[in-house]
């Protein structure tokens, strides 16, 4: 049978400000936003996850990770990346990545669509980013399956 579909997971869009951060309905099909975490230290980041982790009985880390267009890895890809390394170890949860080179340009105009100031409404960004990581990550997960 293989693994079973459905695994609680949370989607990261990592900034150096703020971490947008989503979750999946229980169908895993379906990823919305949670939270905005405010980045103060990697303690005190390290403490919201673990309230979020274990409400949500959380089994994966699923991370945006910005390659540049010609599929390299620029600084801030870099930093990204020890970033979620750091915090998977840290909660000791497997880590996996999604190329996440337009969600937030895709945020943003699902916000301007909605009429929604992007000026005003930074962390709703990360939020809606992250869920367009999870709800990638989610889709091609889906279609390996099928």
């Amino acid at each position: 049978m293989g693994k079973s579909l459905f695994i609680s997971a949370l989607g990261l869009d990592i900034g150096r400000k703020r971490i947008g951060v989503a979750g999946c309905d229980g169908t895993g099909l379906i990823a919305t936003g949670l939270t905005t975490i405010l980045r103060r230290s990697f303690t005190h980041d390290i403490a919201q996850f673990q309230d979020l982790v274990e409400h949500r009985q959380v089994q994966l880390l699923v991370a945006g990770l910005p390659y540049h267009l010609d599929g390299s890895l620029g600084s801030q890809a870099k930093y990204t990346q020890n970033y979620a390394q750091r915090l998977a170890h840290g909660l000791n949860l497997p880590l996996e990545y999604v190329d996440e080179r337009l969600t937030s340009y895709q945020a943003e105009q699902l916000m301007i669509a909605d009429n929604i100031s992007l000026s005003r409404n930074k962390s709703m960004i990360d939020r809606k980013a992250a869920a367009l990581i999870l709800q990638q990550w989610l889709d091609q997960r889906r279609q390996g399956n099928g």
